[in-house]
């Protein structure tokens, strides 16, 4: 699989993590900028640190250029990078939801 691909894979599933918090929270981010939203409501949610935002934002900078623009831009070690932070978004926003909404863990 190429760097472009594990990359994109690992940063849905961050995506993924914070809109759980988000939604958990009772709210949905719009469609326009969705991404982009979703990724700073993580200030609001879990209280994440601004580097986490930072870093996830950088990424996805990262993923719209290798999906819209131009492929083979990702490296071996952004894509191992993008991983570790989405396995840190999992983990982080597993916590909290066991703090705040358990009745949505099972």
């Amino acid at each position: 699989m190429s760097p472009d691909w594990k990359m994109n894979i690992a940063y849905n599933a961050a995506l993924q993590a914070a809109t759980i918090a988000l939604y958990a929270c009772g709210f949905r981010a719009s469609r326009e900028a969705h991404h982009l939203r979703v990724i700073q409501s993580l200030e609001f949610t879990i209280k994440a640190d601004k580097e986490i935002i930072d870093q996830l934002d950088q990424f996805r900078k990262k993923r719209n250029i290798s999906d819209y623009e131009s492929a083979g831009q990702v490296s071996d070690s952004e894509a191992s990078e993008m991983l570790e932070l989405a396995i840190f978004l999992r983990d982080t926003v597993k916590e909290w939801l066991s703090e705040n909404s358990p009745e949505l863990i099972e």
